[in-house]
């Protein structure tokens, strides 16, 4: 009895794979993926800024809608793309929806009015300045250990 359910949740997978394979193979699998995903972002901090790079290749600089609120940075995009193919006995329509939201906590020693926001070759980049006063305090400083 175990040898058999084993085999039957072996097989289980190779079903699916089976019965989703026409979808797969119509929408070169890559449909689902472009859907559920979310940009990559690196975040990384020196002594004079932070620099926040969102990956979205594919976009326009017009897609992009930048808010802040207080102190919450949020990153929006929403894309349509509209494509007619038209031939002989049919016209082919596909609409593709691109859409994202991410948000951010802004630190407090950041210049809010200095952000800047620039996208270049499939990347978001943002150009956060710290104020002046914290250029000043992050002075290095090695700590012994005892």
């Amino acid at each position: 009895m175990t040898k058999a359910m084993t085999r039957v949740n072996d097989f289980l997978p190779e079903m699916f794979d089976d019965f989703l394979k026409p979808w797969n193979e119509r929408f070169n699998g890559n449909i689902w993926g472009k859907m559920l995903t979310m940009p990559a972002v690196n975040i990384k901090e020196t002594k004079d800024n932070f620099l926040i790079d969102l990956a979205a290749p594919g976009l326009a600089k017009e897609d992009f809608h930048i808010d802040l609120n207080g102190n919450m940075l949020t990153i929006m995009c929403e894309k349509v793309e509209k494509k007619e193919e038209k031939m002989e006995q049919m016209t082919r329509n596909e609409y593709n929806f691109t859409s994202f939201t991410r948000t951010f906590t802004v630190p407090d020693d950041v210049k809010m009015e200095k952000i800047e926001a620039n996208y270049k070759d499939g990347v978001l980049h943002m150009l956060l300045p710290k104020k002046e006063e914290t250029r000043k305090q992050a002075a290095m400083k090695n700590i012994m250990v005892k």
